[in-house]
């Protein structure tokens, strides 16, 4: 198995689904070697962590920064977009190649596209999981992008990083996506390509643990890894757009925003209102919370937060993009709005009415508890483990 992160800690939602997968894959009698990259050598300490479920783990040095002067330059000179080249490890492929030689394995399972450059050439059946679809994402940021002259720049990488995405689909045995949206635009891009749906999860009984108590103040709550630029955009959004006016009805309401480098990205927004911070133990933050509120726009995937919300019985407010990849519905476990406006609305009222919360609150989570629990999940990609194999 290749990821483009250390499976630990769990941070962000990538580290979060490839460290329950493994855990349970591992417990269903898979034997897993592992490669990984890491940004700093501090992130080696945890290698520990992982190898209680594989038989091998190997780490791999890549950039600690993306945006260096070496990363740009590399991606004008050369024929890979920006991804490729910011997440290249030296030395990895080598090691592949060299334990493919030394072992029998029956399939190659890479998580995310941009990791594949690293697979030396083989007969080894590959399952590529896409998280999301990355050129899409990029595309849209490019759509959004505020300086005009850059944005020629920007196209030209999100044309290469489609390129090398769809052609690394072609390359794979299966593709795994994580919801029916992005299966759809999979199979519309490349006819007849073997896409399963694998979706993300959540440990529903560690969620559903009691850590905190909620807060007797409204606390609207941002939570997500803020390196994603769609969680960037959906806080800029958020407030500009839908925090005055929940503040307006609700004057008591403090705004989180919470999660990997925050402080980072929105440290000038804290205020006796706006409380910027990361947290160790992100229950805390959805006990704690009266609501999440994710104004989010950028397509691709699907969202931890939402299925944490759900089994920490934290009501959603969200967008029809921001719910994708589940069977969450309108009114029953979560409230979809599309309009920011709206989406403020429908957080007041929420919150002034108890019987509207509560019956959303149930409802999601019984509904993760059933449907999205990664027991389940990792059974369902064992199956697919155990057919690929069988293609060798």
């Amino acid at each position: 198995m290749l990821t483009p992160y250390l499976p630990y800690p769990l941070l962000t939602g990538g580290q979060t689904r490839s460290f329950n997968l493994i855990k349970r894959l591992s417990a269903l009698g898979h034997e897993i070697t592992l490669f990984s990259l890491v940004k700093s050598k501090e992130e080696r300490k945890y290698v520990g962590h992982l190898e209680k479920f594989c038989k091998e783990v190997q780490v791999f040095s890549r950039p600690g920064k993306p945006w260096t002067l070496r990363n740009i330059l590399k991606t004008g000179f050369s024929l890979y977009p920006f991804l490729v080249i910011r997440n290249w490890a030296k030395g990895e492929k080598a090691a592949i190649e060299q334990k493919i030689k030394q072992e029998k394995f029956d399939l190659i399972h890479a998580e995310t596209f941009y990791v594949m450059p690293h697979i030396p050439k083989t007969k080894i059946p590959i399952l590529l999981v896409e998280q999301t679809i990355e050129y899409l994402v990029y595309r849209h940021f490019a759509d959004e992008f505020k300086f005009p002259l850059l944005k020629p720049l920007l196209y030209l990488d999100v044309a290469k990083m489609k390129y090398w995405e769809l052609l690394y689909w072609k390359r794979a045995k299966k593709v795994v996506a994580m919801s029916r949206e992005d299966k759809n635009i999979m199979t519309d891009e490349v006819s007849g390509l073997d896409v399963d749906i694998v979706p993300n999860g959540v440990d529903s009984k560690f969620f559903g643990e009691s850590v905190a108590v909620k807060s007797k103040e409204p606390i609207v709550l941002y939570l997500g890894n803020f390196t994603w630029l769609q969680n960037r955009e959906a806080v800029q959004i958020l407030l500009t757009k839908v925090w005055p006016k929940i503040k307006q009805g609700l004057p008591k309401a403090k705004l989180w925003i919470v999660g990997k480098e925050a402080g980072d990205f929105f440290a000038d927004l804290a205020s006796s209102d706006i409380l910027v911070s990361e947290i160790e133990d992100v229950r805390e933050a959805y006990q704690k919370a009266s609501v999440l509120v994710a104004p989010i726009y950028g397509g691709g995937g699907t969202r931890y937060k939402n299925f944490e919300a759900f089994a920490s019985g934290l009501p959603v407010v969200t967008t029809s993009i921001g719910i994708r990849g589940t069977n969450a519905e309108d009114g029953e476990e979560v409230i979809i709005r599309d309009k920011p406006g709206e989406i403020a609305e429908a957080a007041i009222l929420l919150l002034n009415d108890k019987v509207l919360y509560n019956k959303i609150a149930e409802n999601a989570k019984k509904m993760v508890r059933a449907k999205y629990d990664w027991d389940p999940i990792a059974k369902k990609l064992s199956n697919i483990y155990e057919n690929l194999g069988k293609k060798i």
